[in-house]
């Protein structure tokens, strides 16, 4: 394998923008802002929009589509 030639790979926390849920994990981004962690060390941060305590399909507050077609649709737009 060549040298050099692969990112840093380093442990970091991943923290939820919306509920502020975090995690730490593997990761080669990187952040210049740092965070205390359960163990005692300090880890960069990054921000998520997402996480597994605010999707829809962990959470299960999934908003379901309607179950009509286009027809459907047409009709009630028409009143048919």
């Amino acid at each position: 394998m060549k040298e050099n030639i692969h990112p840093n790979y380093h442990k970091v926390i991943f923290t939820d923008a919306v509920s502020g849920f975090s995690f730490l994990s593997s990761s080669t981004k990187t952040s210049n802002e740092k965070m205390l962690w359960k163990d005692g060390k300090e880890y960069p941060v990054i921000k998520v929009d997402i996480s597994s305590d605010t999707h829809p399909f962990y959470t299960g507050r999934q908003k379901f589509a309607e179950a009509g077609g286009r027809v459907d649709k047409f009709k009630k737009k028409y009143n048919m």
